[in-house]
């Protein structure tokens, strides 16, 4: 792969490209590399991922289901190429929907658009009710289903501001949350390790009967789930691309380092939970259902789990807010475009903030409503969650597979990041990766339960995409954008 490019780039320089690519834009370029790649860590958020699946996965498949942070770490990096290709010849603001538009055309980056933009939204609302808990355990408070919500909602409320108040902040608030999340990955992990480690390295390939009388590849699979999960938020990177300078350059770079540097954190967490676990046969028969807190208080006292929970509800609160800077990029970008109802809204700009503010709007109104709905109805709140991560798989695998067909095409990435011969075997393999992921969080492993909620993953997808059909029908305004699109792909050959 090649990176021939200049060291710097100067302002007139990215607007000049801008230009060529059909825009001119509002935003600042106050995102350093540090605060764009902070921004894809939060988002990717390994204390986030990891505390909320460990006790899954270490139940489903045991000590060896830490393997999956390698595979997908692995799959998930293929992606990122291709997705550094794509951003470093189109910087556009939007992340998929405008790269989708590029690379095939108006209708089916509104689908990839749309997709995600749900999937963004729903995230941020689990994102946020899952931190209501710590919210409550930092303050002492009871963890009721009302003081969740309203945590919940303080957190959204926490992060819009923080979003509102420019690129600047949020790219403060981007490395204060890296800081803080880096250095309690590594306490965490590091005390655990030298002072509380029950097993050595050994344990990581004894599954303890997870797999049953069966193929053990089955359990792996399910408790796989915990990396599949953890490894997305390096799209970020490229969703503020109009806000970091000279972006065909630093944001491909960005993304790597959230893959790498977020990786290694997610594994060296996970590793010292599992060597940290004193009875991992009670995790796994359902005696034990929340063995980070059983771990965290017997290592670190009443005093140290207050300090770790502070950490904790940081990654939360930076998690959402990354979520939201996406979202918001996203439904700007797209009323800009002049592609959905209310578009002269999305797109409007504060010239004060240089932020989107009804785009803002929408992604804390949408979540808010969604975590309020979980009052009157918990279990259709996570019918509605279990479509966020596959929702986001989904919309990267269309960008992916529009990159082979355009690839197919005779499109030859031009930016200043090129996979060069091996972006042709780096697509392909991106592309069956993560069809074999989606495969995966689809598949229904509740043969007990009701058929709709055994498959409510691969339902939810189904529901969401007919809702973006039904609406490219009713109002087509998708098919009259005159913004720029399929210009990827050589005249002729569209």
């Amino acid at each position: 792969m090649t990176t021939a490019t200049p060291p710097t780039s100067r302002p007139d320089d990215d607007a000049a490209h801008l230009d060529s690519l059909g825009y001119k834009s509002e935003f600042k370029r106050d995102m350093s590399p540090w605060a764009n790649f902070s921004l894809g860590f939060t988002y990717l958020s390994p204390v986030v991922g990891v505390y909320t699946l460990f006790a899954f996965a270490l139940a489903t498949g045991g000590p060896p289901m830490i393997w999956s942070f390698l595979i997908v770490g692995v799959g998930q990096l293929l992606v990122a190429l291709v997705f550094s290709e794509i951003v470093a010849q189109f910087p556009v603001a939007g992340g998929v929907y405008p790269w989708a538009r590029r690379l095939w055309g108006r209708r089916y980056a509104w689908m990839t658009g749309w997709v995600y933009l749900v999937a963004l939204l729903v995230t941020i609302a689990s994102v946020t009710y899952g931190g209501g808990p710590f919210v409550a355990a930092v303050f002492g408070i009871e963890a009721t289903t009302d003081n969740i919500i309203l945590f919940a909602l303080l957190l959204i409320a926490v992060a819009t501001v923080i979003n509102f108040l420019g690129t600047k902040v949020l790219a403060k608030a981007a490395i204060i949350g890296f800081v803080a999340e880096i250095i309690g990955a590594l306490v965490v992990g590091g005390w655990l390790l030298i002072a509380h480690r029950e097993h050595n390295l050994g344990v990581l390939f004894d599954s303890f009967g997870t797999g049953g009388d069966g193929n053990y590849l089955f359990a792996f699979a399910a408790a796989a789930l915990i990396g599949i999960y953890q490894y997305y938020g390096f799209e970020a990177c490229g969703d503020v691309a109009e806000e970091v300078p000279d972006p065909g350059r630093l944001i491909p770079k960005a993304m790597r380092r959230t893959i790498y540097i977020g990786g290694a954190a997610a594994t060296f967490v996970c590793l010292a939970l599992i060597l940290a676990v004193a009875d991992i046969p009670a995790v796994i028969a359902g005696e034990d259902t929340d063995p980070v807190s059983t771990v965290l208080g017997e290592a670190f006292g009443p005093v140290g789990s207050k300090v770790i929970l502070v950490v904790v509800l940081i990654s939360f609160l930076s998690c959402a807010m990354s979520l939201q800077a996406a979202a918001s990029r996203l439904a700007y970008s797209y009323g800009r475009d002049g592609m959905i109802m209310g578009s002269s809204l999305l797109s409007k700009f504060s010239a004060t903030r240089h932020v989107p503010p009804y785009a803002l709007v929408i992604a804390a109104v949408v979540p808010a409503v969604i975590v309020i709905g979980s009052r009157f109805s918990t279990d259709a709140i996570t019918k509605i969650i279990s479509f966020a991560a596959l929702g986001i798989y989904i919309a990267f695998q269309m960008v992916v597979l529009a990159a082979l067909r355009a690839r197919l095409k005779g499109w030859v990435p031009s930016g200043k990041y090129s996979l060069g011969r091996w972006g042709l075997p780096v697509n392909v393999a991106a592309l069956a990766y993560g069809v074999i992921a989606m495969v995966n969080m689809a598949w229904p492993r509740t043969p007990d339960a009701a058929w709709y909620d055994n498959w409510i993953v691969a339902l939810s997808a189904v529901v969401v995409i007919g809702i973006g059909l039904v609406y490219m029908v009713v109002h087509p305004v998708a098919g009259r954008s005159t913004a720029p699109y399929s210009d990827a792909i050589p005249s002729g050959r569209r």
